[in-house]
Protein backbone atom coordinates (compact mmCIF):
# COMPACT_ATOMS: atom_id res chain seq x y z
CA UNK A 1 0.00 0.00 0.00
CA UNK A 2 0.95 3.61 -0.94
CA UNK A 3 2.02 6.09 2.05
CA UNK A 4 0.74 9.62 2.25
CA UNK A 5 3.02 11.74 4.49
CA UNK A 6 2.17 14.82 5.55
CA UNK A 7 3.95 17.94 8.14
CA UNK A 8 7.43 17.26 9.43
CA UNK A 9 7.78 13.57 7.68
CA UNK A 10 8.20 15.86 4.50
CA UNK A 11 11.22 16.89 5.94
CA UNK A 12 13.47 14.79 3.65
CA UNK A 13 16.57 14.16 6.16
CA UNK A 14 14.02 13.61 8.61
CA UNK A 15 11.73 11.15 7.14
CA UNK A 16 15.53 9.36 5.88
CA UNK A 17 16.45 8.93 9.18
CA UNK A 18 13.03 7.72 10.56
CA UNK A 19 12.56 5.45 7.81
CA UNK A 20 16.20 3.95 7.78
CA UNK A 21 17.58 2.19 4.60
CA UNK A 22 15.23 0.14 2.11
CA UNK A 23 17.14 -3.26 2.31
CA UNK A 24 18.07 -2.86 -1.75
CA UNK A 25 14.68 -1.81 -2.82
CA UNK A 26 14.25 1.91 -4.50
CA UNK A 27 11.19 3.36 -2.32
CA UNK A 28 9.55 6.39 -5.17
CA UNK A 29 8.08 9.97 -3.84
CA UNK A 30 6.64 12.26 -5.52
CA UNK A 31 4.21 15.54 -4.66
CA UNK A 32 0.42 14.44 -3.61
CA UNK A 33 -2.36 16.93 -2.65
CA UNK A 34 -5.38 14.93 -0.11
CA UNK A 35 -8.66 17.40 -0.44
CA UNK A 36 -10.97 17.99 1.78
CA UNK A 37 -8.85 18.04 4.33
CA UNK A 38 -6.22 20.47 6.23
CA UNK A 39 -2.65 20.63 7.98
CA UNK A 40 -3.27 22.72 11.50
CA UNK A 41 -1.15 23.29 14.09
CA UNK A 42 -1.79 21.12 17.15
CA UNK A 43 -2.77 23.03 20.22
CA UNK A 44 -0.20 24.06 22.31
CA UNK A 45 2.21 22.65 20.12
CA UNK A 46 4.45 23.30 17.33
CA UNK A 47 3.75 19.94 15.45
CA UNK A 48 1.02 19.16 12.40
CA UNK A 49 -2.22 17.22 12.64
CA UNK A 50 -4.77 16.43 9.49
CA UNK A 51 -8.56 16.98 10.33
CA UNK A 52 -10.53 17.28 7.62
CA UNK A 53 -12.01 20.87 6.10
CA UNK A 54 -14.15 20.53 3.09
CA UNK A 55 -12.82 23.63 1.55
CA UNK A 56 -8.84 23.01 1.93
CA UNK A 57 -6.43 20.86 0.37
CA UNK A 58 -3.28 19.00 2.41
CA UNK A 59 0.09 18.47 0.32
CA UNK A 60 2.28 16.10 0.99
CA UNK A 61 4.42 12.93 -0.51
CA UNK A 62 3.23 9.76 -1.52
CA UNK A 63 5.75 7.01 -1.15
CA UNK A 64 5.54 3.61 -3.17
CA UNK A 65 7.69 0.95 -2.66
CA UNK A 66 8.85 1.17 1.20
CA UNK A 67 10.13 -1.66 2.50
CA UNK A 68 8.65 -3.65 5.31
CA UNK A 69 11.61 -2.74 7.75
CA UNK A 70 10.86 1.05 6.56
CA UNK A 71 6.88 0.91 6.83
CA UNK A 72 7.73 -0.63 10.88
CA UNK A 73 9.92 2.11 11.60
CA UNK A 74 7.50 4.93 10.70
CA UNK A 75 4.25 3.07 12.27
CA UNK A 76 6.90 3.36 15.89
CA UNK A 77 7.03 6.85 14.99
CA UNK A 78 3.90 7.58 14.64
CA UNK A 79 1.18 5.42 16.33
CA UNK A 80 3.52 5.23 19.37
CA UNK A 81 1.96 8.65 20.04
CA UNK A 82 -1.53 7.57 19.54
CA UNK A 83 -1.83 8.08 15.43
CA UNK A 84 -3.20 5.26 13.31
CA UNK A 85 -3.52 4.84 9.76
CA UNK A 86 -6.60 5.19 7.35
CA UNK A 87 -6.83 4.77 3.85
CA UNK A 88 -7.39 8.28 1.88
CA UNK A 89 -7.54 9.17 -1.99
CA UNK A 90 -4.95 10.72 -2.68
CA UNK A 91 -4.05 13.19 -5.95
CA UNK A 92 -0.92 12.53 -7.52
CA UNK A 93 1.99 14.84 -8.98
CA UNK A 94 1.01 12.68 -12.60
CA UNK A 95 -2.26 13.30 -12.10
CA UNK A 96 -3.61 9.50 -11.12
CA UNK A 97 -5.94 9.38 -8.19
CA UNK A 98 -4.38 6.91 -5.54
CA UNK A 99 -5.30 4.82 -2.77
CA UNK A 100 -2.76 5.28 -0.10
CA UNK A 101 -2.55 5.09 3.85
CA UNK A 102 -2.19 8.17 5.80
CA UNK A 103 -1.24 8.35 9.48
CA UNK A 104 -4.66 10.43 11.49
CA UNK A 105 -4.19 12.33 14.88
CA UNK A 106 -5.70 10.62 18.13
CA UNK A 107 -8.81 11.94 19.25
CA UNK A 108 -7.84 13.87 21.79
CA UNK A 109 -5.42 16.45 19.25
CA UNK A 110 -6.85 19.90 18.74
CA UNK A 111 -6.02 22.29 16.24
CA UNK A 112 -4.63 25.89 17.36
CA UNK A 113 -6.36 27.35 14.50
CA UNK A 114 -3.40 27.98 12.48
CA UNK A 115 -2.29 26.47 9.53
CA UNK A 116 1.38 24.32 10.21
CA UNK A 117 4.03 25.61 8.11
CA UNK A 118 6.92 22.98 7.07
CA UNK A 119 9.44 26.68 6.26
CA UNK A 120 8.70 27.34 9.82
CA UNK A 121 9.12 24.56 11.70
CA UNK A 122 12.23 24.02 9.48
CA UNK A 123 13.96 27.11 10.81
CA UNK A 124 13.18 26.42 14.15
CA UNK A 125 12.60 22.68 14.99
CA UNK A 126 13.74 20.12 11.81
CA UNK A 127 17.53 20.21 13.76
CA UNK A 128 15.78 18.90 17.04
CA UNK A 129 13.84 16.73 15.43
CA UNK A 130 16.37 14.62 13.31
CA UNK A 131 18.68 14.45 16.58
CA UNK A 132 15.85 12.96 18.31
CA UNK A 133 15.18 10.62 15.47
CA UNK A 134 18.67 9.52 15.69
CA UNK A 135 18.81 8.89 19.21
CA UNK A 136 15.56 6.37 18.67
CA UNK A 137 17.80 4.66 16.38
CA UNK A 138 20.54 4.58 18.54
CA UNK A 139 18.98 1.27 20.23
CA UNK A 140 19.65 -2.22 19.90
CA UNK A 141 16.76 -4.10 19.89
CA UNK A 142 14.79 -0.86 18.97
CA UNK A 143 12.63 0.49 20.97
CA UNK A 144 8.96 -0.18 21.85
CA UNK A 145 5.95 1.85 20.87
CA UNK A 146 5.73 2.10 25.02
CA UNK A 147 8.96 2.50 25.79
CA UNK A 148 8.97 5.23 22.83
CA UNK A 149 6.67 7.33 24.20
CA UNK A 150 7.68 7.16 27.50
CA UNK A 151 11.25 8.01 26.75
CA UNK A 152 10.36 10.40 24.07
CA UNK A 153 10.32 14.23 26.30
CA UNK A 154 13.75 13.12 27.68
CA UNK A 155 15.13 12.54 24.18
CA UNK A 156 13.95 16.17 23.03
CA UNK A 157 15.28 17.65 25.65
CA UNK A 158 18.75 16.24 24.81
CA UNK A 159 18.21 17.11 21.42
CA UNK A 160 17.46 20.48 22.12
CA UNK A 161 20.78 20.90 24.42
CA UNK A 162 22.69 19.66 21.19
CA UNK A 163 21.04 22.52 19.21
CA UNK A 164 21.24 24.81 21.87
CA UNK A 165 25.31 24.10 22.34
CA UNK A 166 25.94 24.86 18.97
CA UNK A 167 24.79 28.18 18.86
CA UNK A 168 27.12 31.45 19.57
CA UNK A 169 30.54 31.52 19.18
CA UNK A 170 32.13 29.70 22.64
CA UNK A 171 34.59 31.87 24.45
CA UNK A 172 38.34 30.93 24.01
CA UNK A 173 40.61 33.85 25.12
CA UNK A 174 42.79 31.36 27.32
CA UNK A 175 41.17 28.13 26.10
CA UNK A 176 42.20 26.72 22.89
CA UNK A 177 39.94 27.80 20.45
CA UNK A 178 38.59 24.73 18.53
CA UNK A 179 37.11 23.79 14.50
CA UNK A 180 35.07 21.05 13.82
CA UNK A 181 37.58 19.52 11.88
CA UNK A 182 39.96 19.21 15.32
CA UNK A 183 37.81 16.45 16.91
CA UNK A 184 35.69 13.51 16.18
CA UNK A 185 33.22 11.44 18.31
CA UNK A 186 31.11 8.30 17.30
CA UNK A 187 29.30 5.90 18.85
CA UNK A 188 30.66 2.07 18.97
CA UNK A 189 27.43 0.66 20.86
CA UNK A 190 23.98 1.30 21.08
CA UNK A 191 22.92 3.62 23.97
CA UNK A 192 21.24 2.14 27.16
CA UNK A 193 19.61 3.06 30.16
CA UNK A 194 15.73 4.34 30.60
CA UNK A 195 16.00 7.88 31.45
CA UNK A 196 19.26 8.87 31.19
CA UNK A 197 21.31 7.25 28.82
CA UNK A 198 25.29 6.05 29.08
CA UNK A 199 27.00 6.18 25.53
CA UNK A 200 30.02 4.48 24.90
CA UNK A 201 31.72 6.24 22.10
CA UNK A 202 35.06 6.67 20.13
CA UNK A 203 37.07 10.07 20.06
CA UNK A 204 39.16 11.63 18.26
CA UNK A 205 40.80 15.22 18.84
CA UNK A 206 43.91 17.32 17.82
CA UNK A 207 46.90 17.29 20.55
CA UNK A 208 48.40 20.44 21.90
CA UNK A 209 51.34 19.49 19.84
CA UNK A 210 49.05 19.33 16.43
CA UNK A 211 48.65 15.73 16.49
CA UNK A 212 45.85 13.13 16.10
CA UNK A 213 45.15 11.45 19.47
CA UNK A 214 44.26 8.27 17.50
CA UNK A 215 40.71 6.78 18.67
CA UNK A 216 40.13 6.88 22.35
CA UNK A 217 37.42 4.71 24.06
CA UNK A 218 35.10 6.23 26.63
CA UNK A 219 31.82 6.19 28.16
CA UNK A 220 29.68 9.36 28.86
CA UNK A 221 26.39 9.93 30.49
CA UNK A 222 24.05 11.91 28.55
CA UNK A 223 21.96 14.15 30.39
CA UNK A 224 19.77 17.15 29.98
CA UNK A 225 20.25 20.64 30.21
CA UNK A 226 19.07 21.83 33.71
CA UNK A 227 18.18 25.28 35.06
CA UNK A 228 19.58 26.25 38.73
CA UNK A 229 17.95 29.08 40.79
CA UNK A 230 19.38 29.75 43.90
CA UNK A 231 16.77 32.17 45.50
CA UNK A 232 17.87 35.38 46.99
CA UNK A 233 16.34 38.19 49.39
CA UNK A 234 18.60 41.54 48.77
CA UNK A 235 16.88 43.01 51.70
CA UNK A 236 17.18 40.74 53.93
CA UNK A 237 20.64 38.64 52.51
CA UNK A 238 19.23 35.46 52.98
CA UNK A 239 19.30 32.37 50.40
CA UNK A 240 16.93 29.26 50.35
CA UNK A 241 18.38 25.79 49.88
CA UNK A 242 16.99 22.61 49.00
CA UNK A 243 17.67 19.56 50.48
CA UNK A 244 16.79 16.12 49.33
CA UNK A 245 18.14 12.66 49.30
CA UNK A 246 20.49 11.43 46.18
CA UNK A 247 21.15 8.41 44.74
CA UNK A 248 25.03 9.31 43.36
CA UNK A 249 26.06 10.00 47.13
CA UNK A 250 24.39 6.76 48.26
CA UNK A 251 25.89 4.81 45.75
CA UNK A 252 29.29 5.98 46.68
CA UNK A 253 28.16 4.75 50.03
CA UNK A 254 28.28 8.52 51.58
CA UNK A 255 27.03 8.27 55.01
CA UNK A 256 24.73 10.77 54.36
CA UNK A 257 23.36 11.18 50.73
CA UNK A 258 20.71 13.79 51.88
CA UNK A 259 22.30 17.14 49.96
CA UNK A 260 21.30 20.95 50.42
CA UNK A 261 21.24 22.41 46.59
CA UNK A 262 19.91 25.64 44.81
CA UNK A 263 16.30 25.27 43.21
CA UNK A 264 16.98 22.77 40.29
CA UNK A 265 15.28 21.12 37.17
CA UNK A 266 15.27 19.93 33.52
CA UNK A 267 14.74 22.01 30.76
CA UNK A 268 11.64 20.94 29.02
CA UNK A 269 11.10 20.65 25.71
CA UNK A 270 10.04 23.94 23.69
CA UNK A 271 11.08 26.07 27.26
CA UNK A 272 13.87 28.18 27.53
CA UNK A 273 15.91 27.86 30.49
CA UNK A 274 15.12 31.36 31.79
CA UNK A 275 11.31 29.31 31.50
CA UNK A 276 12.44 26.59 33.51
CA UNK A 277 14.63 28.60 36.30
CA UNK A 278 10.70 30.15 36.99
CA UNK A 279 8.92 27.43 36.69
CA UNK A 280 11.30 25.36 38.85
CA UNK A 281 11.01 27.67 41.37
CA UNK A 282 7.28 27.65 41.69
CA UNK A 283 6.82 23.98 41.57
CA UNK A 284 9.94 23.32 44.14
CA UNK A 285 9.79 26.35 47.10
CA UNK A 286 6.58 28.07 46.11
CA UNK A 287 8.01 31.34 45.03
CA UNK A 288 7.29 33.98 42.91
CA UNK A 289 10.45 35.81 41.99
CA UNK A 290 10.79 39.27 41.20
CA UNK A 291 13.93 39.07 39.15
CA UNK A 292 16.18 36.46 37.81
CA UNK A 293 19.80 37.30 36.79
CA UNK A 294 22.00 34.68 34.54
CA UNK A 295 24.91 33.79 36.65
CA UNK A 296 26.87 31.40 34.25
CA UNK A 297 26.21 28.06 32.55
CA UNK A 298 28.69 25.01 33.55
CA UNK A 299 29.19 21.61 32.78
CA UNK A 300 29.67 19.89 36.46
CA UNK A 301 31.59 16.98 35.22
CA UNK A 302 32.66 17.38 32.09
CA UNK A 303 34.84 14.44 31.99
CA UNK A 304 32.15 11.89 32.10
CA UNK A 305 28.70 13.58 31.23
CA UNK A 306 27.02 15.74 29.27
CA UNK A 307 25.09 17.77 32.05
CA UNK A 308 25.27 21.58 31.35
CA UNK A 309 23.45 23.46 33.93
CA UNK A 310 22.06 27.25 33.67
CA UNK A 311 22.71 28.73 36.94
CA UNK A 312 20.48 31.73 38.30
CA UNK A 313 20.16 34.16 41.11
CA UNK A 314 16.46 34.48 41.67
CA UNK A 315 15.68 37.40 43.47
CA UNK A 316 12.38 36.82 46.05
CA UNK A 317 11.21 37.99 49.36
CA UNK A 318 12.03 35.90 51.99
CA UNK A 319 10.86 37.15 54.84
CA UNK A 320 8.03 34.96 55.99
CA UNK A 321 9.78 31.41 55.23
CA UNK A 322 12.39 29.60 57.82
CA UNK A 323 11.79 26.01 56.58
CA UNK A 324 9.22 24.08 54.75
CA UNK A 325 8.24 21.59 52.58
CA UNK A 326 7.97 21.45 48.77
CA UNK A 327 8.50 19.93 45.53
CA UNK A 328 5.55 18.02 43.44
CA UNK A 329 4.49 14.70 44.72
CA UNK A 330 3.35 13.19 41.19
CA UNK A 331 7.14 13.42 40.14
CA UNK A 332 8.01 11.87 43.68
CA UNK A 333 9.81 14.80 45.23
CA UNK A 334 10.45 15.09 48.95
CA UNK A 335 11.97 18.78 49.24
CA UNK A 336 13.07 20.19 52.57
CA UNK A 337 13.13 23.97 52.45
CA UNK A 338 15.65 26.48 54.67
CA UNK A 339 16.35 29.66 54.42
CA UNK A 340 19.01 31.21 56.22
CA UNK A 341 21.71 34.50 55.55
CA UNK A 342 24.22 34.01 52.95
CA UNK A 343 27.12 34.33 55.97
CA UNK A 344 25.68 31.14 57.27
CA UNK A 345 25.11 29.36 54.03
CA UNK A 346 29.02 30.22 53.16
CA UNK A 347 29.76 28.89 56.76
CA UNK A 348 28.87 25.25 55.09
CA UNK A 349 31.31 25.07 53.00
CA UNK A 350 33.60 25.86 54.93
CA UNK A 351 32.46 22.51 57.14
CA UNK A 352 31.32 20.41 54.01
CA UNK A 353 28.14 20.30 54.86
CA UNK A 354 27.11 22.33 51.48
CA UNK A 355 29.15 19.29 49.02
CA UNK A 356 27.31 19.95 45.89
CA UNK A 357 29.56 21.55 43.06
CA UNK A 358 26.80 23.72 41.34
CA UNK A 359 25.73 25.36 45.03
CA UNK A 360 29.19 25.78 46.12
CA UNK A 361 29.75 28.15 42.82
CA UNK A 362 26.48 30.21 42.94
CA UNK A 363 27.06 30.38 46.33
CA UNK A 364 30.57 32.20 45.93
CA UNK A 365 29.31 33.76 42.91
CA UNK A 366 26.54 35.65 45.12
CA UNK A 367 29.31 36.59 47.35
CA UNK A 368 31.36 38.46 45.44
CA UNK A 369 28.62 40.25 43.36
CA UNK A 370 27.37 41.04 47.09
CA UNK A 371 31.03 42.55 47.79
CA UNK A 372 31.17 44.68 44.95
CA UNK A 373 27.53 46.13 45.35
CA UNK A 374 26.15 44.30 42.65
CA UNK A 375 28.78 46.51 39.77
Amino acid sequence: MHLFVYGTLCHRPLFDVVAGPADGLSPTVQPARLAGHAVDQVAGSALPMIIERHDAVAQGNLWSGLSAAQRARLDLYEVAFGYDLRVVTVLSASGEQVQAEAYFPPEDHRPAGKVWSLAEWERSQARAAILTAQEMDNHAPPLTGPELFRQWKMMQGRAEAKVRAGQGAAAASLRYDAYPQDFDVSLRAPLSGDFFKLAQVTIQHRTFAGQNSGPLPREVLVGCDAALVLPYDTVRDRVLLVEQFRTGPAVRHDSNPWSLEPVAGIVDPGESPEEAALRETGEEAGLSLTGLEKMFSIYPSPGSSTDHFHCFAGFADLDSLETGFGGLEHEAEDLRLHVLSLDDALALLDTGEINAGPLVAMLLWLARKRASGWQ
